[in-house]
């Protein structure tokens, strides 16, 4: 999200949506699989707004792995395509399978697989310092 203020609204809001919706949920399951789509859902709607796509923070910490150069790993996926970082985010962050990605974003396998495939290569040229970061 860039900062902990925005995180925590969207927080606040995928909690809220929670309990308006728990008794439609019927396993635990069900419940994971919602709140990640829930939460994509509050996270893209929060970029889409005015004001957030014109606005950056002033300082935005540093968080994660870096790579030799310093850069964090964070930083260098938060680069990639919508549709490549939220494959990378859930894979490798969120540890689900691809079955699962594909449930959760309503996309077949395959098209997860291809996703995850072009990520990679897309990260593996932008920390070779081929693609500005």
């Amino acid at each position: 999200m860039g900062n902990k203020q925005d995180a925590d609204d969207i927080f606040q809001e995928v909690f809220v949506r929670l309990v308006k919706h728990v008794h439609n949920l019927q396993t635990w399951k069900h419940v994971k699989a919602w709140l990640i789509k829930v939460t994509i859902n509050c996270c893209k709607k929060h970029f889409a707004q005015y004001w957030n796509k014109n606005v950056y923070p002033m300082d935005t910490p540093e968080i994660g792995q870096t790579v030799e150069e310093g850069v964090p790993v964070t930083a260098v996926v938060g680069k990639l395509p919508p549709k490549y970082r939220y494959v990378i985010y859930l894979f490798y962050y969120e540890e689900l399978s691809i079955i699962e990605i594909g449930k959760v974003t309503g996309q077949k396998e395959s098209t997860i697989k291809s996703q995850l495939f072009r990520a990679r290569e897309m990260l593996k040229e932008m920390l070779k310092g081929d693609v500005d970061i």
